[in-house]
């Protein structure tokens, strides 16, 4: 393969189900269409381990009729293998769907394939390529979903988040990922990794997909009630004790972001990371670590050698982790998810970066999770924003932060946030 990127246009759910509306295509069509794209382009891009069969479309009539999705093959489907990426789980056949999956076919929307995960949704990476920058990881552990919807394979995907996995390859891969507030998005049914942090997310080719896509899956108004506006709106540009990790081209990013809010109205508000936050994000690890060796015990005792090193690795040093260390990681998370809650009684949102830079060259790495891993520990919403890059063209993304249970406004600020940068290409240049 080529570094050029494929160039294929990216499916929107909401052009979609306005062309069917307005009766310029068909549901079956809009599928149809999805499956010949899989059929042209993912040989070269790798994200799809299986399809489903023509006859799993669903209902013509229903709300999400007509989009296709791309599931992360750690979650069950009742037609396909869930294999996990695991040489442990070839073949296994679950008999039911996942609770998200199967929310998503009673809305009318047809579960396309299963999209290629890190062997358990660790960071042992496979060889899905990034549709964008070819020669770049597309992340992890969620790569195939994210590759999908770059690709323009499908309207969206599902993926998780236990670390960064949501939010990373979102950014990496130049498209809209959405990590809801911890357990708005049922897990049962989706392989544990971390019962305390694994998080159900979702990928579209924009924040208004996004907004859009989740509303008509869980009944909840998730989007806009009107034209997104950054007036009067209180932005907190949040400077972690990490912020040292930043590639520059992911600080001039931000930068640019703040502009932009700030161009438009909002009040850009600089915020200290409280110490309660950082020992959080510190105290991740210990936890995903002690919970991965336990929820993955049966898994590490008989895999073995079958194990990636990487996973393997993860899990030796988890089985090691005493109760005492582990129960004092929660008290240290109990306490940052306090102080993230106390953050927005000055601010609507924060800007924070998704990623430490762009997707780094090759395939060896997943990338780095430290960015984006504190918002999955506090369980806050977070909204990867596209459309920003780097000199050299790679994607860089940059994330809107809400208050925990605040999700309609973290999509409608960043959606704001999309706009504006959209409209900035059009600029001449300053």
């Amino acid at each position: 393969m080529t570094d050029h990127p494929l160039e294929a246009p990216r499916l929107h759910v909401g052009a979609i189900l306005k062309a069917i509306e307005d009766r310029r295509m068909t549901a079956v069509d809009a599928i149809d269409a999805a499956r010949r794209r899989i059929a042209a382009g993912d040989s070269e891009i790798g994200a799809f381990v299986c399809l489903a069969e023509d006859d799993a479309r669903q209902s013509t009539e229903a709300p999400l009729a007509g989009i296709s999705i791309g599931v992360k093959d750690i979650f069950d489907t009742h037609d396909m293998p869930t294999e996990m990426g695991s040489p442990l789980y070839e073949g296994h056949r679950p008999r039911f769907d996942a609770a998200l999956v199967a929310m998503a076919r009673s809305a009318g929307a047809t579960i396309i394939g299963k999209t290629v995960t890190t062997e358990l949704a660790s960071i042992d990476p496979k060889d899905t390529r990034n549709p964008v920058a070819p020669s770049h990881t597309p992340g992890g552990s969620s790569s195939g979903s994210a590759a999908a919807v770059a690709a323009g394979f499908v309207a969206a995907a599902f993926g998780s988040q236990t670390g960064g996995s949501v939010i990373r390859p979102a950014s990496f891969c130049g498209i809209a990922g959405f990590k809801p507030s911890f357990r708005l998005l049922p897990t049962v049914g989706m392989k544990t990794f971390s019962w305390s942090l694994d998080t159900a997310g979702v990928f579209a080719a924009s924040v208004a997909d996004l907004a859009l896509l989740a509303e008509r899956i869980t009944g909840r108004p998730l989007t806009s009630l009107s034209a997104a506006d950054a007036n009067g709106l209180r932005i907190g540009l949040y400077r972690a004790k990490v912020d040292d990790h930043l590639d520059h081209e992911m600080t001039k990013a931000i930068g640019a972001a703040a502009r932009l809010l700030e161009r438009a109205g909002a009040r850009i508000v600089d915020l200290a990371e409280p110490a309660a936050l950082s020992e959080g994000r510190d105290s991740h690890g210990t936890i995903q670590g002690f919970e991965a060796a336990r929820a993955l015990m049966h898994e590490h005792v008989s895999g073995g050698d079958r194990l990636g090193p990487k996973l393997r690795a993860i899990l030796d040093e988890g089985a090691t982790v005493e109760p005492d260390a582990y129960d004092g990681a929660r008290r240290c998370a109990r306490l940052a998810r306090k102080a993230a809650t106390s953050l927005f009684e000055t601010v609507d949102a924060l800007l924070v970066p998704s990623a430490s830079g762009p997707p780094p060259a090759g395939l060896a790495s997943t990338g780095d999770p430290t960015m984006a891993k504190l918002w999955t520990l506090t369980g806050n919403p977070v909204v990867n924003v596209p459309g920003l890059t780097t000199s050299a063209g790679l994607p860089l993304g940059v994330s809107i932060v809400t208050r925990f249970g605040r999700d309609r406004e973290a999509l409608t600020i960043a959606d704001c946030l999309e706009r504006l940068i959209q409209a900035d290409r059009g600029r001449p240049s300053e």
